[in-house]
């Protein structure tokens, strides 16, 4: 007859409940398992994964893993010893062979059997490399980076007639000509059946002026909806990123300007279909 015994599962690395995890997991709570005559010591990984214990764990070296993984992340984020290579690159070419020089490093020693969150770590933490800083905006995004994600006929790129009056910052003008930015994601959408409008216009032509609008209505661009009363807009002084909502007397700020806002959702797109790249 077995019996089941409560026994407090303890963190490999020696954290108690709800103690940050410098590996970058949170130390979990307690559980109760069943226990066998080897007396469990247990962690249950990410993503509710096998009960390891203490002792298998110690056999296989994980602690020793967990060690050079964190090692490993931190010389990524210096620029330092397998990774001083990458130094001043940027683009798609060095996200790639940062990701799979990570990977190849954590996987040293695992046997195959690499935590899954770990893989993923080596597909995100490089990817703050796929722009270098800008001129005129925080960055400069690779030529046709959106396109390739999104694909080119949902990328929408604008002349200089459809530009308000009021959009004078010209990175602005230039990234809406040259770049474009995705017609519709999972966060946001553009408005492409008529030109980009102030929201004076809006108001004037979708809800018959009768919105409360912000100061500067004039200035402030709708490029497009995140719900269905708030609106995506940009300052056409300064090329902010805002948001609106209809309930609001004042926008808040989104973004820094349109790369950053490209960059977030190309990110957020690269989240939804890791397997993608």
């Amino acid at each position: 007859m077995s019996t089941t015994t409560s026994v407090t599962c303890i963190a490999v690395t020696g954290l108690t409940e709800g103690e940050p995890d410098p590996f970058g997991v949170d130390a979990p709570p307690a559980h109760e398992v069943r226990s066998d005559a080897e007396s469990q010591m247990c962690r249950r990984q990410p993503g509710g994964g096998e009960l390891l214990s203490l002792a298998a764990l110690r056999r296989e070296g994980w602690l020793r893993t967990l060690v050079r993984f964190a090692a490993a992340a931190d010389e990524l984020a210096g620029l330092r010893h397998e990774f001083a290579a990458y130094a001043g690159r940027f683009g798609p070419g060095a996200v790639a062979e940062a990701s799979r020089r990570l990977l190849a490093v954590w996987e040293e020693g695992t046997g195959g059997a690499m935590p899954a969150f770990r893989g993923m770590g080596a597909l995100i933490r490089p990817l703050a490399w796929i722009a270098e800083p800008g001129s005129g905006l925080a960055l400069d995004l690779p030529p046709r980076l959106l396109d390739e994600e999104f694909g080119t006929s949902a990328v929408v790129r604008f002349e200089d007639v459809d530009f308000p009056a009021t959009l004078t910052h010209e990175p602005t003008r230039r990234f809406l000509r040259d770049v474009g930015l995705p017609e519709e994601t999972s966060w946001c959408a553009l408005d492409t059946d008529v030109p980009p409008r102030t929201l004076a216009e809006y108001a004037t032509d979708e809800r018959d002026g009768a919105l409360a609008l912000p100061p500067g209505s004039d200035r402030l661009i709708r490029l497009g909806h995140i719900t269905d009363d708030t609106s995506l807009v940009i300052d056409g002084t300064t090329g902010t990123v805002l948001c609106w909502s209809e309930r609001d007397a004042l926008p808040h700020p989104l973004n820094t300007d349109l790369s950053t806002l490209a960059f977030t959702l190309w990110l957020l797109r690269r989240e939804e279909t890791p397997d993608a790249g």
